[in-house]
């Protein structure tokens, strides 16, 4: 018995000698490997967890309310029917199924809590009254300085119709809905823990509680429809899947259509595209495993990267209405400076991974309303102005880490 004892405790200290050998020979813990799918496909019970179809809704909704101001035909009721709906529920659209549902463009505008203003809001609203009011009852008449109408390119090819102000009232209202519409919802609401964690999320998803009979659970959807807003028209993720990250489809007219042009060859920032789908697809695993720091760490990427965007692009626009005026072409001046003007109203609703806009909500409206609201009068050193004018501040704005003249 004696013995036995002996040999026993032998047996122990060798094991405890041995175990404090192994961390002595690499001191750094041991994390287990979270393995990502390569594509967003995510099942439980070999049912896919992933939905989004309110996204879809919505931006499909868009492509309808951006042919109704293009249009002559179309009233200031019609396009608010379209924008904000009536009692609750969508209206307005040709295609009567994006009526009637709970899906309403204009309640999901400026609306996050980090970025969310009634008054950018509003200007929307402003945008529909000037285009219905004054644009299209004059939609065939030459538009002067203080008048509104349209205005032809010299060789004809191209024709906008524009308010007295001389802004392209469509351009203002999307490039500005790209930023206070699609980004918002998706760096400032859906991915950003004020909505993942919200109520009992967090210990729901832990112990896999899921939504009513649906099979995922709500932190896993509120994901779902964070990446909806922005992939939501690019098909049935089974067969376009494996092109989503290295060549974005560049569906419809909001935020994805310029994430594709910034990602494509010879665009701004080739590779972009990758970057943000493998985020997305990496946080919404980390949400299935439960790593909430993986998960936060992701999404500060997809802002970053989302967000530079339209940073890219409000200089892109900028740029180009200068070598329009140079070039004698008025009239795509003015179309490229709208868009630009959409642009930097968008970039009060970006997030630098850090919750905070490049450029605050008082910027942004301070340089609209006092240097570029009557584009008929622009001095191009508002654009221009070294380390002052609109480029540089905008670069400067993201730090300098835009890729772009």
């Amino acid at each position: 018995m004696k013995n036995y004892l002996i040999l026993l405790c032998f047996i122990l200290i060798s094991f405890t000698f041995t175990s404090c050998d192994d961390g002595d020979d690499n001191n750094d813990p041991v994390i287990p490997t979270i393995q990502a799918p390569d594509t967003y496909s995510f099942e439980r019970n070999g049912e896919s967890t992933i939905s989004y179809s309110g996204q879809t809704t919505r931006l499909e909704q868009a492509d309808e309310l951006y042919a109704a101001l293009n249009s002559a035909e179309s009233t200031a009721s019609a396009l608010e029917l379209m924008f904000n709906g009536s009692d609750g529920s969508s209206a307005g659209f040709a295609n009567d199924l994006l009526n009637g549902t709970s899906k309403i463009i204009g309640s999901k505008t400026a609306s996050s809590t980090l970025a969310g203003s009634a008054t950018t809001k509003a200007r929307f609203g402003d945008y529909i009254t000037d285009f219905a009011s004054n644009v299209a009852p004059n939609w065939n008449m030459d538009a002067s300085a203080g008048m509104p109408g349209s205005i032809t390119s010299p060789d004809g090819s191209s024709t906008y119709q524009i308010n007295a102000l001389g802004q392209e009232l469509d351009q203002l209202f999307f490039k500005g809905l790209i930023g206070a519409f699609t980004l918002d919802q998706i760096v400032n609401n859906y991915i950003h823990p004020n909505q993942l964690d919200s109520g009992t999320r967090i210990d729901d998803n832990d112990n896999g509680v899921l939504s009513g009979d649906k099979p995922y659970t709500d932190m896993e959807h509120k994901w779902d429809e964070g990446f909806g807003y922005l992939y939501g028209q690019e098909g049935d993720l089974d067969d376009v899947g494996a092109t989503l990250g290295s060549a974005p489809a560049g569906s419809g007219n909001l935020l994805m259509k310029y994430f594709k042009k910034v990602n494509a060859e010879g665009g701004y920032e080739p590779g972009i595209g990758q970057t943000v789908y493998d985020a997305f697809i990496m946080g919404r695993t980390a949400i299935v495993n439960g790593d909430y720091a993986l998960r936060d760490a992701q999404a500060d990427i997809i802002q970053v990267e989302l967000s530079k965007v339209v940073g890219y692009y409000a200089i892109h626009y900028l740029n180009d209405y200068l070598a329009k005026v140079e070039a004698g072409n008025i009239a795509k001046a003015h179309h490229s400076l709208s868009e630009a003007y959409g642009f930097i109203l968008s970039l009060q609703f970006t997030n630098n991974g850090n919750d905070e806009p490049y450029m605050s909500k008082g910027d942004v409206e301070y340089f609209l309303d006092t240097y570029f609201a009557d584009f008929h009068n622009i001095n191009p050193v508002y654009i221009t102005a070294q380390g002052q004018g609109m480029v540089d501040v905008i670069k400067a704005a993201y730090g300098n880490t835009l890729m772009i003249d």
